[in-house]
């Protein structure tokens, strides 16, 4: 009983919490954008790819760095 008291408690703080939504939802609409581009324009999925690519590197770089 305790375990789920807990857990509840957790969620319902996380539920609250809205900081980086923006972000999140800007990452989205950003991964949306790039999905109906490639869709559309197929010729354009390979370089969407490389930009994602380059982005999730510079991403880990810096997670690396501290």
């Amino acid at each position: 009983m305790n375990l789920s008291v807990a857990v509840w408690g957790s969620m319902s703080r996380l539920a609250k919490d809205v900081r980086g939504q923006d972000l999140v939802e800007y990452a989205l609409m950003g991964a949306f954008v790039a999905a109906s581009a490639g869709f559309f324009v197929p010729s354009v999925t390979s370089a969407i790819g490389t930009v994602f690519s380059q982005i999730g590197t510079v991403m880990a770089n810096a997670a690396s760095q501290g």
